[in-house]
């Protein structure tokens, strides 16, 4: 079996996500963000409620 070259990432490398904010690659020291930056407009995100999970409306539970 032939040796891996020293600079091949192997295949963990492949699997890298792109920053969720921006699209740019992520950083080691604020992964999955490429900043501190992307860091923050995230967390004010969740903590504004922008993010939300969509879900059936169900009549029956305000009935009680």
């Amino acid at each position: 079996m032939p040796a891996k070259p020293p600079n091949d990432a192997g295949p963990a490398a492949a699997k890298e996500k792109p920053c969720p904010i921006c699209g740019k690659p992520a950083k080691a020291d604020s992964r999955p963000f490429c900043s501190e930056r992307c860091r923050d407009v995230d967390l004010n995100r969740w903590l504004s409620n922008s993010y939300a999970i969509p879900g059936r409306k169900d009549d029956g539970e305000d009935a009680e």
